[in-house]
């Protein structure tokens, strides 16, 4: 049988990690997270990082020689050119990561957590799409208190990204977080199986 590669991606702040963190507790699948791989990206020392430097200087700075994300981001959520410029030093460098990670894993089921699976052209390193939503106002209302945002930073981000509709109809599964958590589980455990049954 085909190892199943799945793909989870979605709107930023529509739950993502609550599904992948199910998904690896539940039924002890492995989780390959993207975020992770772009953090290892610019870590203090490497190649990225300083050409970051080198293209921004000192006003992405942050203490300690570390990249400041929120400058970095007030420049690349307002601007394309230089949204696309970053991520094709960081979308090689993750996918790379992906690839050699997999070839450590046994498991017949794994997760790519990918939140720009569509943008940074990700989808043929997966078997199938998973599509995790939420209303626009959730969505909007999660971000702002998750990453301390204004109501226009955060529609700012999110209208910086792929349309979810877009993404949803490209899905092989989607995922609404707009109700209860235990919904959420049930979706999530109708679209695993028949392939997997939680450990006992």
């Amino acid at each position: 049988m085909e190892r199943r590669v799945i793909g989870l991606t979605g709107g930023i702040a529509c739950g993502k990690s609550t599904v992948s963190n199910y998904l690896a507790n539940r039924y002890k699948i492995p989780v390959l997270d993207a975020d992770i791989y772009a953090r290892e990206a610019v870590a203090i020392g490497s190649p990225i990082l300083e050409r970051i430097f080198d293209r921004y200087g000192e006003k992405v700075r942050g203490n300690g020689g570390n990249l400041d994300r929120k400058k970095l981001g007030e420049i690349i959520f307002s601007d394309p050119i230089e949204k696309e410029w970053l991520e094709n030093q960081i979308h090689p460098f993750v996918r790379e990561c992906f690839a050699k990670n997999l070839e450590k894993i046994e498991d017949e089921v794994v997760v790519f957590s990918i939140p720009l699976l569509f943008e940074a052209g990700l989808t043929g390193i997966v078997t199938e799409i998973w599509v995790v939503y939420c209303s626009r106002d959730e969505q909007i209302d999660r971000l702002i208190q998750r990453d301390s945002l204004s109501r226009e930073q955060a529609i700012a981000r999110i209208n910086n990204q792929m349309p979810i509709e877009e993404k949803i109809a490209v899905a092989d599964v989607i995922l609404d977080n707009s109700s209860s958590l235990d919904e959420l589980y049930r979706n999530i455990d109708r679209a695993i199986k028949p392939t997997l049954q939680p450990p006992s």
